[in-house]
């Protein structure tokens, strides 16, 4: 994968700013505004980019993309405070999209919030527990807490020993050459719809958010060929009985032992899914890139994921990972961002 290297400001820590995880693909015009905006933001001409939204928001001011790429902007101009509004506002309009609750907790993590990073971390799990990077960056958060915490019992009492310790592991987690002084921070640029891990210490990186080009719908395949056919027919009637809301379908394309969000019983996961699905108007799931990888009575399944429910249009990648019962293929793991 090509990455564009160019300086950013420094946010604290190993936290991860991510890229919205969905395109609005309604016309050529659209996306080559996208597109454009994207380019001045990749080159580092912030001021134009920045005009260049401003302008095309004037005429759409509730474009969430746009929006979006405005608060990527503002961050990268050090305008801190201005992407926290922008962001803000997103998870006032948008609160079921989980991207701006992450990047809005990555710059209060920038600050030294850590207690308003946490909050926001919680809420883009909560509207998609099965955000990978929303995940690590609460674990980096609470990483933060913990260091704060330890030094202030230091502060109250310098003789216990056992706090040190724990102190000097945390500050080693977060401490890496990158951090050193003299080293220029990066943000790499990168033609996908998720951030990709970023080393501890270093910057947080930002993926573009250009509408991703037409893919191919026929699935590369690796490992046992027949099992990976079968695979791909499970996964796309997976989609389709999503799109259709054919609950008893779709529910049942997941084994007895999926692995729900943390916090929820089966139950009360079905019934998440149930309500946040039959309450629309119309859904279309689209699957491409898809990618299988069959050895046994196992197999993943990774693709991107195309998502349109009502007013709202989503695009991540997402990861399946399947077990063959009796002969049907079930999902045992689901997760988005990656």
């Amino acid at each position: 994968m090509t990455h564009v290297r160019t300086p950013v400001r420094r946010l604290t820590g190993v936290f991860l700013l991510t890229a919205l995880a969905f395109a609005l693909t309604t016309g050529l015009a659209r996306a080559d505004e996208y597109a454009d905006v994207n380019q001045l933001l990749r080159s580092g001409k912030l001021v134009e980019a920045s005009a260049k939204a401003d302008q095309y928001l004037a005429g759409k001011p509730r474009d969430p993309q746009m929006r979006f790429l405005k608060g990527v902007i503002q961050s990268e101009s050090g305008k801190t405070n201005d992407a926290i509004n922008t962001f803000t506002r997103l998870t006032e309009d948008f609160p079921e999209l989980p991207e701006p609750y992450n990047n809005l907790a990555v710059l209060y993590a920038g600050q030294s919030q850590f207690d308003k990073a946490r909050t926001a971390l919680e809420m883009a799990i909560r509207t998609n527990p099965s955000y990978a990077t929303a995940h690590e960056n609460l674990g980096d958060v609470y990483a933060k807490l913990a260091s704060q915490a330890y030094s202030k019992a230091l502060q109250l009492d310098s003789t216990n020993a056992a706090v040190q310790p724990k102190l000097a592991l945390i500050r080693d987690l977060f401490a890496t050459p990158a951090a050193k002084p003299g080293k220029t921070p990066t943000v790499s640029v990168a033609a996908a719809p998720a951030a990709e891990p970023a080393a501890a210490g270093q910057a947080p990186r930002a993926v573009a958010t250009t509408p991703l080009p037409a893919a191919s719908k026929d699935a590369a395949v690796t490992g046992d060929p027949a099992a990976a056919t079968d695979v791909e027919s499970a996964v796309r009637a997976w989609a389709a009985a999503w799109a259709a809301k054919d609950m008893n379908a779709y529910l049942a394309a997941y084994a007895p032992n999926f692995a729900v969000p943390a916090g929820q019983t089966r139950k009360t996961w079905e019934q998440d899914r149930r309500a946040r699905i039959v309450g629309k108007s119309r859904i279309s799931v689209k699957v491409d890139n898809l990618v299988v990888n069959a050895n046994g009575n196992t197999a993943t399944a990774k693709f991107r994921q195309e998502y349109k429910a009502d007013a709202l249009e989503l695009t991540n990648g997402k990861t399946l990972t399947l077990v063959k019962s009796g002969d049907r293929w079930l999902i045992t793991r689901e997760v988005s961002g990656n």
